[in-house]
């Protein structure tokens, strides 16, 4: 049984807010990286359960094509990071928010393609169709918060090319790698268990090196 609420609505709102908002989240300084931010989009479900919104990214796109992810993209010039991932949210889910719908932000993941991604919680109180763009997204799916109370997450394991262990997180009977992953993972630790847990030093899989 989940420790934490798992029905969508105001108490929720608030136990996240409240353990994102003791959290000391860390940024990563790395003038040579590009810059991405993403949002974890905290939503409800047609039964009323919270959910946040994972996608599986289009079979057409250039890099990381079919890989799950969550919503979010590049920076623009000149822009912030928490602005960079309500724009990618709309434009890809059609998911669209202010500002004020950002509850905290997690810890940045550095990529073995050269990106700092920032993650953002943000929070959308009622039901709203989900409309993807077919050329980002192939898959679009709803993730009950209550499932990540999952008894083999997270999985951990070693490969021979890093001596950092890889993190995967078991998600709708599939198997998330980090940086997906990590997101999530402290979207569990932080956000709904109140555990101040890092992912910086996780590895990802060889295949999304490029």
């Amino acid at each position: 049984m989940a420790t934490f609420p798992v029905e969508h609505g105001e108490e929720l709102r608030i136990w996240v807010k409240e353990r994102v908002s003791d959290f000391d989240w860390r940024a990563i300084e790395k003038p040579d990286a590009r810059r991405a931010a993403v949002s974890i989009a905290l939503v409800p479900d047609e039964d009323g359960r919270a959910c946040f919104i994972l996608t599986r990214r289009g079979l057409g796109l250039r890099n990381h094509r079919g890989q799950f992810a969550l919503p979010g993209g590049k920076l623009e010039p000149g822009e912030e990071a928490g602005h960079a991932a309500l724009r990618e949210l709309a434009e890809e889910v059609g998911l669209v928010l202010g500002e004020a719908s950002i509850l905290g932000r997690l810890d940045d993941f550095a990529t073995r393609s050269g990106f700092v991604i920032s993650p953002f919680l943000v929070w959308c109180d009622e039901w709203r169709d989900l409309v993807p763009d077919p050329h980002e997204v192939s898959r679009l799916y709803r993730v009950p918060l209550g499932d990540l109370e999952h008894p083999d997450a997270p999985i951990i394991t070693k490969i021979p090319q890093s001596d950092k262990p890889v993190l995967s997180m078991p998600v709708l009977g599939m198997q998330v790698h980090a940086p997906t992953a990590a997101f999530i993972y402290q979207l569990l630790e932080v956000a709904l268990r109140g555990r101040a847990t890092r992912v910086a030093h996780f590895e990802q899989p060889v295949f999304a090196w490029r």
